[in-house]
């Protein structure tokens, strides 16, 4: 186990290496608050359906549940009926603006009684365009009773010293790490669940498993995998990374054994480098395969 961590460490440290070339901007979180916002409109405008289309990066993917590309499934579906309504509580993007993440809870109803309400939490990876606008890189999110706990709300924003140089890594070309990473991580999963999460989630990692409502530190997320006998078995299928190598996300398949019973999922993760230059995993979400 101590090989394998020290294997991630020294890819870790590697990633940070920092440009001597700095841009003169560092971006914000509003700029991902107010590409959600904008997307929540544009579904109360136009509907689900046409919204997520008109959102879409060309390669960007949702769970469904397989994944599969946003413009394929939208673009091979009649209007989506019922309306869909989320708010951010937890965001971040990189120094350099390419990608950011939002994730919070949502409300889907089809129909006007309030028992036809679907409750759950959603996570959402943007990635900017050739003009440096947001646009939606893959959406997938959890469902869970109607919410008992007042959300918390996290909005830390980059680091300016973590700013690059454009032109010097092209968005995602630094993937193998992050790929290399995930891959370090899901095999120290079959040595020690535990002792993988204590290794690998951020003290503030927050977890986004089906049926129950998001857990907020590492304590409580391992808390949780222990009592519910959790084991995984995953597969990495790919991943990419920010300009200034500050964030990152990987996503690929699981087995996931939770006391007697196994069911199969989808996992997204999202990465983020400390101040040692170690990636740490930020958040992570399961997709069930239905």
């Amino acid at each position: 186990m101590k090989k394998i961590i020290s294997a991630a460490i020294a890819l870790c440290m590697f990633s940070g290496i920092a440009l001597a070339q700095k841009p003169q901007s560092v971006a914000t979180t509003d700029q991902v608050i107010k590409a959600e916002e904008s997307f929540n409109k544009l579904v109360e405008r136009k509907g689900i359906k046409d919204a997520f289309l008109e959102v879409a990066d060309e390669e960007g993917i949702v769970f469904k549940p397989q994944p599969i590309r946003i413009v394929d499934f939208y673009s091979n579906i009649e209007k989506q009926p019922g309306s869909l309504t989320w708010k951010p509580n937890f965001a971040r993007i990189s120094a350099n603006g390419d990608l950011a993440f939002s994730a919070g809870p949502y409300v889907y109803q089809n129909g006007k009684d309030d028992s036809d309400k679907v409750f759950g939490d959603y996570v959402s990876i943007w990635r900017a365009d050739d003009n440096g606008k947001l646009k939606l890189l893959m959406d997938l999110g959890i469902q869970h009773p109607e919410p008992t706990q007042t959300p918390v709300s996290d909005f830390t924003e980059p680091d300016p010293a973590k700013l690059s140089a454009p032109g010097k890594d092209p968005a995602f070309a630094g993937k193998n790490i992050i790929i290399n990473t995930d891959k370090i991580f899901n095999h120290s999963l079959t040595i020690s669940t535990l002792a993988s999460y204590k290794e690998f989630l951020s003290p503030e990692g927050r977890y986004y498993f089906p049926g129950v409502e998001p857990m907020i530190g590492q304590d409580k997320v391992m808390k949780f995998i222990d009592n519910e006998g959790i084991s995984i078995n995953a597969e990495t299928i790919n991943a990419g990374r920010s300009i200034s190598s500050d964030l990152a996300y990987s996503y690929g398949s699981a087995s996931v054994k939770q006391g007697t019973v196994t069911n199969n999922y989808y996992y997204v993760r999202i990465w983020e480098m400390d101040k040692d230059h170690k990636w740490n995993i930020l958040l992570e979400v399961f997709s069930a395969v239905e």
